[in-house]
């Protein structure tokens, strides 16, 4: 089957020109030109058609569309004016940001992720801190879920980004991971939680690689 050409589309993002790829998303075309646009689901390799669009934080203001829309499922035109950092696209990042810490545990010293969290990173790019108001704190419980062979998962730090899961379905045939649950009970849980899953996970660790905040670690000995 003979695959789909494409060609080269110029658009404008923040009075910037940059060059694209006619397959390509508005975030992988300002991703790639440098301009930074904060997200946590999207994967390299995502199209506008199989992103998730799950974290609402990668709005940006496109002209010809009445509201702001998640850069991840638009593709780019040629022509098409971006702007990424506009009132209304700030605000609406904030929020997403804010409703994300009200159901994280904000304990970074203690979080592996320390220093190279997405929340992190993302809370410092828009200039706030990692605090939820107005919304109000809910956490999960247990704090720690050791149910898998190898792997802790503690979902009050998990922002249900997917992206662990769709690593393992791209990783393994037979994935380990899923999401369990549904709203405020939703969380990342295992398949077939045996020996072999044990041994497949010991030596993949991609999703521990991929985790932006920290929520999935490898037991270690006397972790119990």
């Amino acid at each position: 089957m003979q695959e789909k050409s494409s060609t080269t589309v110029s658009l404008t993002v923040d009075d910037q020109t940059i060059q694209a790829r006619d397959d390509s998303s508005v975030l992988s075309a300002c991703l790639s030109a440098g301009i930074y646009i904060p997200h946590l689901c999207w994967l390299e390799g995502d199209t506008p058609v199989d992103a998730p669009a799950a974290c609402r934080l990668c709005f940006v203001e496109i002209d010809g569309f009445r509201e702001p829309v998640a850069a991840c499922a638009v593709t780019v035109e040629n022509g098409m004016t971006v702007r990424s950092g506009s009132e209304a696209v700030r605000s609406l990042q904030k929020t997403a940001l804010k409703l994300l810490l009200s159901v994280h545990r904000v304990d970074c010293k203690s979080c592996p992720a320390n220093k190279a969290c997405a929340l992190q990173n993302i809370a410092r790019f828009l200039g706030i801190g990692l605090g939820c108001k107005p919304f109000e704190q809910v956490l999960k419980e247990p704090e720690v879920d050791a149910r898998h062979p190898v792997l802790d998962y503690y979902p009050n730090r998990c922002v249900l980004c997917g992206i662990c899961v769709r690593i393992c379905r791209r990783q393994h045939q037979r994935p380990r991971l899923s999401f369990a649950g549904r709203g405020f009970d939703t969380v990342v849980g295992y398949f077939d939680a045996d020996p072999v899953a044990a041994a497949d996970c010991l030596s993949c660790q991609a999703c521990l690689e991929s985790c932006p905040t920290g929520a999935l670690v490898l037991r270690t000995e006397g972790d119990g």
